[in-house]
């Protein structure tokens, strides 16, 4: 199996910003795409981000032009880049990655980003 772990989560202020990290341990599989996805207390997981193996990226409306992610694929990492963070960014960041041919999506543990207004 494939296996996530995520980190560089913490508590900032608005207007700083983050980078998220997540190490995939996949060397025996074919990742199509990773991304991120956040949740905060009380609502439903949402995306964030996601990129495929070949680059192309996709946001959530409320990220674009402050959030970038990217990846690399040697080292079978993805990352995600926050800048001009809101108190409305606040959440658990989740890493995930689905495999090419079965569409087995893995989640790592999550990790939270504080944003304090």
């Amino acid at each position: 199996q494939v296996q996530l772990v995520e980190s560089g989560g913490g508590l900032v202020q608005a207007g700083g910003s983050l980078r998220l990290s997540c190490a995939a341990s996949a060397s025996r599989y074919s990742i199509n795409v990773m991304g991120w996805y956040r949740q905060a207390p009380g609502k439903q997981r949402e995306l964030v981000a996601t990129i495929t193996r070949d680059g192309n990226t996709n946001y959530a409306d409320s990220v674009k032009g402050r959030f970038t992610i990217s990846r690399d694929n040697a080292k079978n990492a993805v990352y995600l880049q926050m800048n001009s963070l809101k108190p409305e960014d606040a959440a658990v960041y989740y890493c995930n990655a689905g495999l090419s041919v079965s569409g087995i999506v893995f989640w790592g543990q999550g990790t939270q980003v504080a944003v304090s207004s």
